[in-house]
């Protein structure tokens, strides 16, 4: 699918709403290419010196996943876009993340964003990722899970993002899709015990991250459907990772004037998630409820 380009009068106006700054958008292009992305990446990095090139590693692709660290600071966080490469919207949230951080990074956190996790299935506008055996996976069902997975970890991008956030101590972390207007928490697994120990703090981080957008918050299970192998419910259950689901906007194939307004009403929301986050990982995380695989046929695959 080709995509115009952004009007650049419109999207600056998003970008100074949802900024509260002078972020220069004079350049600024709805990417068609996973090469446009880290063209993006790469202007970016060159105009802001708190904007670092990072590099996850070589995906299935043969390409390098690429991002952008801004800031620095004792505390490590993380926001992932287009685990779905269908999903271009929320892609170009990322790449507005990125401007507004390096424009004026969150004090006292040194946060990574990752645009493009799969790159083949992002390049193609399709869903799934292609593995090393040719086989198309779906990079969200792709990691461990307390209920099951569809992987884990058939994928390169998927392993790699996983040592990451181990090795990193990430402490809070956002991942980025299309299209359901919410912002939600974990469980989001084939159980009917979806509750965790902190709830009362994700449902105060939820709450944060929508006074713009005024999507819906809530647990993930419940709010939108279960599904296993999920890289947020992972990150909460392997290492008390503060982890939000952000679906974003209200159409896979957003026009150009509903990508600047979903820029426009998350960017000050994934700023105030981080910035409200807790500064340690939550020390309670395993899942203690039980499973219920009656509810598997309840995930749909297209969020």
């Amino acid at each position: 699918m080709m995509r115009k380009n952004v009007g650049v009068g419109v999207l600056f106006l998003g970008l100074s709403i949802a900024f509260g700054t002078t972020a220069q958008a004079d350049t600024w292009q709805v990417s068609k290419t996973y090469d446009d992305v880290v063209a993006f990446m790469h202007q970016i990095e060159a105009k802001y010196p708190k904007a670092r090139k990072f590099e996850l590693g070589i995906s299935d692709s043969g390409k390098m996943i690429e991002g952008v660290q801004v800031g620095d600071g004792p505390v490590h966080n993380l926001v992932v876009g287009t685990h779905h490469g269908n999903e271009y919207g929320n892609t170009e949230v990322a790449k507005g993340f990125i401007a507004s951080l390096a424009a004026q990074p969150i004090a006292g956190m040194e946060v990574t964003v990752i645009p493009v996790l799969n790159i083949s299935g992002y390049n193609a506008r399709e869903r799934e990722e292609t593995g090393a055996d040719g086989t198309s996976y779906d990079p969200n069902r792709n990691y461990p899970g307390p209920c099951g997975t569809e992987g884990p970890f058939t994928l390169k991008s998927t392993a790699l993002l996983a040592k990451f956030i181990d090795e990193h101590q990430i402490v809070a972390s956002a991942t980025l899709h299309t299209f359901y207007p919410a912002v939600v928490y974990p469980w989001g697994i084939s159980t009917q015990d979806t509750s965790t120990p902190y709830d009362s703090t994700y449902r105060s981080l939820v709450q944060a991250a929508v006074v713009e957008s005024g999507y819906a918050t809530g647990n993930s299970t419940e709010v939108i459907y279960p599904a296993d192998g999920c890289y947020e419910d992972y990150a909460y259950w392997k290492h008390g990772i503060w982890s939000l689901l952000f679906e974003l906007g209200y159409s896979h194939s957003p026009s150009d004037s509903e990508v600047a307004n979903m820029i426009k009403v998350n960017v000050p929301g994934l700023r105030r998630f981080l910035a409200q986050a807790p500064t340690a990982r939550a020390p309670k995380h395993d899942f203690t409820g039980h499973c219920d695989s009656a509810l598997r046929s309840r995930d749909r695959h297209d969020e």
